[in-house]
């Protein structure tokens, strides 16, 4: 594209790049070898992120995925079951990781809401039973991503949590976008999981930041998955540089994520009455705009991307379009009407 006309990417809020303020931060970052729990900088950011979802303790690690995988295999033993939702991040983005490394059994559930009701919860525990797996966790996703980027009320976590906990499980929250979440809901992050036993966050997404998740709960929950971090590969060195910007994206990108779910709106509402294609419309929205179109959704990447607009294929009929700080109204607005015409070509 040319300079007057350049890409506007909203495959994944991934895409978002370091300022000059982030990058001064990392560049002036006091490090230490992290594996030796000796990089300050990194024990600044698991303190505060543990206080912030109002926790014990906390793990930084490369991913979410691998967040994820650390809370699973720290909570659970092989051959025992995880209870989650059918389109989580956890059963669908994870090569299986769950399974091939920790050796636990997914049961899925279809969870409209992103989050299972505490009925159903109950109903999917495992009767003590010598053919059964051992049901020992319940794992949630907030926000939900391939439910159209639903912000899951504290009710609703704590129903599900609630139906888990008095059949003996713990629980886990995927909150790759939990501060999406919260602002959306305008409440505090740690209300959301106040329930949960751990809860893994994500940095580089919404927050800006290049690198890094944390992995939160209390302390020997903690002492475990850090087994399982460095056995996975995930020690690091002088990572105190990108925790860096961690911090920094904590401080100071939080409350302007509801810059990038009112560009999220603007996109829904312009392509909400296009023919031949339809809006997930999730209760309490965030960054997230799913199309399910008529027509194969290959073909609407496709002539988005040719276009200046790129948007993810999520499933034969199904695109995603995410926004984030690189993304202003403007930008959002012109991709809406892109996206709008493209889908018009086709559904004529």
């Amino acid at each position: 594209m040319s300079a007057t006309n350049p890409t506007i990417d909203l495959r994944s809020d991934t895409f978002t790049l370091p300022d000059e303020a982030m990058r001064r931060a990392m560049a002036r970052a006091e490090v230490g070898d992290d594996v030796w729990g000796e990089d300050p900088t990194v024990r600044l950011l698991e303190e505060t992120i543990a206080a912030t979802l109002g926790k014990q303790a906390a793990m930084y690690v490369p991913s979410g995925t691998m967040a994820n995988l650390c809370a699973v295999a720290a909570q659970t033993h092989p051959g025992d079951e995880v209870i989650v939702d059918a389109e989580a991040h956890v059963v669908v983005y994870e090569v299986a990781g769950s399974a091939v490394v920790a050796g636990v059994q997914l049961r899925t559930l279809q969870s409209d809401g992103g989050i299972p009701d505490g009925d159903a919860v109950a109903d999917a525990v495992r009767v003590a039973n010598i053919h059964h797996p051992v049901s020992t966790l319940l794992a949630l996703e907030n926000t939900h991503n391939r439910r159209g980027g639903v912000a899951a009320t504290a009710d609703a976590v704590n129903a599900a949590a609630g139906a888990a906990h008095a059949h003996g499980l713990r629980v886990h929250c995927d909150g790759a976008r939990l501060f999406n979440a919260a602002v959306a809901l305008g409440c505090g992050a740690a209300d959301l999981v106040a329930q949960c036993d751990s809860v893994s966050v994500c940095f580089s997404k919404g927050l800006g930041a290049p690198v890094g998740s944390a992995l939160v709960s209390e302390s020997a929950t903690i002492e475990e998955a850090r087994r399982w971090r460095k056995r996975l590969g995930g020690g690091m060195r002088q990572a105190g540089i990108i925790a860096a910007a961690c911090l920094y994206a904590l401080e100071h990108n939080v409350d302007r994520l509801v810059e990038d779910h009112a560009n999220a709106a603007r996109i829904a509402q312009a392509l909400g009455g296009v023919p031949g294609v339809s809006v997930l419309r999730p209760a309490v929205p965030t960054n997230i705009v799913m199309l399910r179109t008529r027509q194969p959704a290959a073909g609407v990447v496709d002539r988005a991307a040719a276009r200046g607009v790129l948007v993810t294929l999520m499933d034969r009929h199904l695109v995603r379009c995410m926004t984030y700080l690189g993304v202003d109204s403007a930008m959002a607005v012109h991709a809406a009407t892109v996206l709008r015409d493209v889908l018009g070509e086709l559904a004529a």
